[in-house]
């Protein structure tokens, strides 16, 4: 959720570095543009979508109707952020990564990968979750585990790890593993030739639609017990959409873009359906599902975020989705995702309205009208400010080593050269 194209617009895809090449009288390939303002807005109706979700459960309107348990299954924009993340982590640094871990210039590119992820995170989402613990009265009285879990982003994996205000977060915490385990993937695959990039990519895909068919995982977890529906192997499937993207983008020929850029409400139509088709198949509202009916959602959660992210990865051209309007939103999604559960539970004692009661609108306009504003000043006071000095902090620091390691490598040969 949080791979927002200032991240992009920092570094041209470093794809081919590190790597030999024979010499060839081949024009290389133009490098895709680091920065495509159309994920940017398709990242802001994505946030929309997860506050409609969480909307209609508190105001008891996700289950009944086929319109209400469609607005439950807008928890498909999770797959939407999993995607972009994948497509735009891994357009990036595909090729970064090796394990020659005694290579310095190896080092470095894995520490400041790490670096940046963490000034892209964690600063917001610390300020986030250190003033809900403080001052929500949703937030309970967690345990200092509890607390713990929250501020390191492994509640996943802690029995009640997810408090109020908070729940939605197990989100990042499953991003928070993928961002960990980038590096080795990129080690093992990144490298290898396209066609063995794309077969592994879709072969780990179809591998964790079986991830809710372990026996272990079969039962429904007791209240706050760990639930298996939230690891982050269940979801590999929704990373590999946007692996596959950034494998095709490139690939695909001027006459193919054109097709794609004019029949997008087709894709839009898909998405859609996919929608309406998992809100007809298994349980209601948040009963914990069936193996099968899990690994059926988790398969139109593909589809979905694959409608909509594709035709944008492959035609990044928009020009409802590049409005400044859009572009703002887009900016602030990542704030917006994390503030608005929090805010939503003060929506309910503001307006006089108790939960699972209806008024679903209102609430969702009045969440909306608090949590804009909120997000926008969380970007604009931390999490750009943060990014920017940790960015900078890095580049200084990485320089210096530099430095530091060609001085040291340059001495023995000045000793060596001295008179005697």
């Amino acid at each position: 959720m949080t791979d927002s194209s200032a991240d992009s617009s920092e570094a041209v895809c470093s794809r081919t570095q590190g790597v030999s090449r024979p010499a060839s009288t081949r024009e290389p390939a133009a490098a895709p543009p680091p920065f495509l303002p159309a994920l940017e807005g398709l990242r802001a109706i994505a946030c929309c979508g997860i506050i409609v979700t969480h909307v209609a459960f508190q105001t008891g309107a996700d289950t009944g109707s086929l319109f209400n348990r469609m607005m439950a299954r807008t928890d498909f924009f999770v797959p939407v952020f999993f995607a972009l993340s994948g497509f735009l982590l891994w357009r990036r640094h595909r090729a970064d990564f090796s394990f020659s871990l005694f290579d310095a210039t190896n080092r470095l590119t894995i520490l400041g990968y790490y670096v940046k992820r963490a000034g892209r995170i964690m600063p917001a989402y610390l300020v986030t979750v250190l003033l809900v613990l403080l001052l929500f009265p949703v937030a309970g009285d967690p345990s200092a585990l509890e607390v713990i879990a929250n501020i390191f982003l492994f509640q996943i994996y802690v029995d009640g790890g997810l408090l109020g205000g908070l729940t939605h977060l197990w989100s990042l915490a499953v991003e928070m593993a993928f961002y960990l385990v980038l590096p080795i993937i990129a080690a093992l695959f990144g490298r290898r030739s396209w066609r063995a990039r794309m077969l592994w990519i879709a072969g780990v895909a179809l591998i964790s639609y079986g991830w809710a068919f372990i026996p272990a995982f079969a039962e429904a977890p007791g209240p706050g017990e760990l639930n298996p529906h939230i690891m982050p192997p269940a979801f590999a499937a929704w990373f590999a959409v946007g692996f596959l993207s950034a494998e095709l983008e490139g690939k695909v020929g001027p006459r193919l873009v054109a097709w794609i850029a004019r029949f997008r409400p087709v894709f839009w139509l898909i998405a859609l359906l996919m929608l309406a088709v998992a809100a007809s198949d298994g349980p209601e509202g948040l009963n914990h599902a069936e193996p099968a009916e899990f690994a059926r959602r988790t398969v139109y959660g593909t589809l979905f975020a694959a409608a909509l992210i594709m035709p944008y990865a492959l035609s990044p051209r928009s020009k409802w989705l590049e409005s400044p309007w859009m572009q703002a939103l887009g900016r602030w999604s990542y704030s917006i995702f994390l503030w608005h559960m929090s805010l939503l539970s003060l929506v309910f004692p503001l307006l006089g309205i108790g939960l699972f009661s209806g008024h679903t609108a209102l609430v969702l306009l009045a969440t909306f009208v608090l949590t804009v504003p909120v997000a926008a000043l969380s970007y604009s006071l931390v999490e750009e400010p943060a990014r920017r000095f940790i960015n900078s902090w890095w580049r200084e620091t990485k320089a210096e080593v530099i430095a530091h390691s060609s001085a040291t490598a340059k001495a023995p040969l000045a000793h060596q050269e001295s008179p005697a």
